[in-house]
């Protein structure tokens, strides 16, 4: 994979948050993947994120981190949990991720 600098500032500012992120929400590991990750970004795209909790959250705090993190990093972000990968495209997503 290429460098790409649109990437490397959202992970260098999910990097700077994980303390935050691991003591609020009980996030024990987070990294980005899809478009961002490939290169492909558009002006349209959100920012994919998998993540993985140390507690397992209920669906309202999992909402709330997912707004939490698209408010704080100025775009959308599409959460996903690593615990709920489905195998056929979670293998997909595994190769690809990048952690922060």
């Amino acid at each position: 994979m290429s460098y790409n600098p649109d990437l490397e500032i959202y992970r260098k500012k999910l990097r700077k948050m994980l303390p935050q992120l691991e003591d609020r929400y009980n996030v024990k590991y987070i990294g980005l993947f899809g478009s961002y990750v490939r290169g492909e970004q558009t002006a349209e795209s959100d920012l994919d994120i998998l993540v993985e909790f140390s507690k397992t959250p209920t669906l309202f705090q999992f909402i709330n981190l997912e707004n939490y993190l698209s408010d704080t990093l100025g775009i959308k972000v599409d959460l996903v949990m690593k615990d709920s990968l489905k195998p056929n495209i979670g293998k997909y997503i595994l190769n690809e991720v990048r952690a922060v």
